[in-house]
């Protein structure tokens, strides 16, 4: 049954279709029909057997004896490949022996090995000095142009700089000397390391997608001269074993979306699939599919209600939809219009069916945590809503201070915690419920990533100013000058995100790498423009490759 016939067709119509505001939104590019057809011939229980076998390879040779940095290395081709969750506990343990060991030796005067050290150590929650870089600068304190022959260690020093704290200028300088020699010697290099130079440029490793970065690295990986069997039929395997899921969960969720009529609300951003493949970067692992499954509507539902706030309702209409939201009752939705109380109650009623399967599988009501979450978010679009109907600019201050919120990296990510922890905890909710810097810093990149992407769009057609208006407002600064301003602002969260992400709460994983999982799919989604609001470019590409295409190789 669509889900228009449910509902009550009586009541105010404030605001006629005719007077409504229109974003234009370009229709979505996916056929449902297609989406709902999607097979795959890679499942697990079919190839379980060869895959255990590979994994007890791999195994034994993350276990095996081999000088440090050999063992760094395969730990960071195993984790590029796609292939960490396989081995978590065999990677930590490599991890903590290599940290743990006093005679580094082997790191002096090897800038390879020194940056994959720190990059690494970093990365698996050690907190190892920037000092260990001194000696890679002459006596003035800079780096020695000598480095600039070793393009290996360069690169690597590179990807190391992105994992820097506030304050840290050793680092800091690393990442601008890196960066210019890596520009400068792009064309003088073989085409093998070219390649792997501009896609480290067109952005580090550290801020990408892993999923995407998979498919890229095993591509790339298979075209090595000392290449590892094992590990690239393993990770092809794995790709389309896990892309067999993803097809799963994508089939059933647009099944639900058209079921739920929601595809024909011709004024909002009809964007499924985008949103599953949002929920996918942040955890994309076989056993979250309850996260991205139940994810994905609840971020169905954030664009949605975006749209409504931002484009189409009344400041009236607004109003009373925040009402009934803050006090989670739906009771006189008869005051708003069809399209608007249509969206109200298919966001309420699924969110009260996430809350019984959290209260059925986790034994906890989660329902009070989420009505204030999507309360706190809707509060935060009516004060971007009253901003626009009042004409008032907001100093870039007040915009960010709401726009954390606004941006439903708060509302995402507790559905996150909630979706993929066994054991809840009211200490954790009411920590998440706080924003700590954190989930401030994960928010704050989905925003300002977004407000790059889509700033120029949304101020055509006069929504609320973003970031960028807000600087340029303040400060009288070009367009270009306050994207450079914003950027180097992502630069400085990502510092901070890094520093927090060494810290001790009241959650772990998986949800500890879902907060800066959220910043970097923003990332892979408004790096070239609007990829969600445009996504007939570089997102349908990823799409295709994420969830259309297997990657072929042999049987055994």
């Amino acid at each position: 049954m669509a889900f228009q016939q449910l509902i009550v067709t009586s009541g105010s119509t404030q605001t006629s279709q005719a007077e409504r505001r229109s974003a234009n939104y370009k229709p979505t590019i996916w056929s449902y029909d297609f989406v709902k057809s999607l097979r795959s011939e890679y499942k697990e229980e079919i190839y379980a057997r060869q895959a255990h076998k590979m994994k007890d390879e791999v195994k034994c040779l993350i276990s095996g004896v081999m000088d440090p940095l050999a063992k760094l290395e395969l730990i960071d081709i195993i984790q590029r490949l796609g292939l960490k969750y396989q081995f978590e506990a065999e990677i930590k343990k490599a991890i903590e022996v290599i940290y743990k060991d006093t005679n580094n030796t082997w790191l002096v005067d090897n800038l390879h090995a020194t940056a994959i050290w720190f990059r690494l150590l970093r990365q698996h929650g050690y907190d190892v000095p920037q000092d260990v870089f001194k000696r890679f600068r002459d006596e003035t304190g800079n780096f020695r142009a000598s480095l600039s022959e070793d393009v290996e260690g360069l690169l690597h020093l590179y990807e190391a700089s992105f994992l820097g704290f506030e304050g840290e200028n050793i680092i800091e300088e690393a990442k601008t000397f890196t960066t210019e020699h890596l520009k400068n010697i792009i064309g003088d290099i073989s085409p093998t390391l070219a390649r792997k130079v501009a896609h480290a440029l067109d952005m580090p490793l550290h801020w990408r997608f892993a999923r995407l970065e998979a498919r890229w690295f095993i591509d790339s990986y298979a075209q090595e001269q000392n290449m590892n069997p094992t590990l690239i039929q393993l990770a092809k395997f794995d790709y389309n074993m896990v892309q067999s899921i993803h097809r799963k969960e994508v089939r059933k969720l647009a099944s639900w979306w058209v079921e739920m009529g929601l595809d024909k609300m011709s004024f909002t951003r009809d964007r499924l699939v985008e949103h599953y493949f949002w929920s996918m970067g942040i955890l994309f692992e076989p056993e979250y599919g309850p996260f991205r499954y139940m994810g994905t509507k609840v971020i169905c539902f954030v664009t949605v209600i975006d749209d409504i706030y931002d484009v189409y309702g009344s400041l009236e209409e607004l109003e009373l939809f925040t009402d009934f939201v803050y006090r989670w009752d739906v009771s006189e939705i008869h005051k708003l219009p069809c399209n608007i109380k249509t969206c109200l109650l298919a966001m309420y009623n699924t969110s009260n069916e996430i809350g019984y399967w959290t209260l059925k599988e986790r034994g906890f009501n989660i329902i009070p945590y989420l009505s204030k979450a999507w309360a706190d978010l809707c509060k935060a679009y009516l004060k971007e809503a009253k901003w626009y109907h009042g004409g008032y600019k907001p100093t870039l201050e007040e915009y960010l201070a709401n726009a954390v919120v606004s941006i439903a990296g708060p509302l995402v990510l507790l559905c996150c915690y909630f979706l993929t922890t066994d054991k809840i905890t009211e200490e954790a909710l009411n920590y998440i419920d706080k924003l700590p810097s954190i989930i401030r810093c994960s928010s704050m990149l989905a925003r300002l990533t977004n407000d790059l992407g889509t700033s120029s769009d949304e101020l055509a057609r006069g929504d609320n100013p973003k970031s960028i208006q807000c600087y340029i407002n303040e400060t009288g600064a070009s367009e270009a000058m306050a994207r450079e301003y914003i950027k180097s602002l992502i630069d400085e969260t990502w510092k901070t995100l890094n520093e927090d992400m060494l810290k001790r709460y009241p959650f772990s994983e998986p949800f500890l790498s879902a907060i800066p999982n959220t910043g970097r799919i923003s990332q892979c989604f408004y790096q070239h423009g609007d990829g969600h609001g445009v996504p007939d470019t570089w997102t349908r590409d990823h799409l295709i490759s994420l969830l259309v295409n297997p990657i072929p190789f042999k049987e055994w």
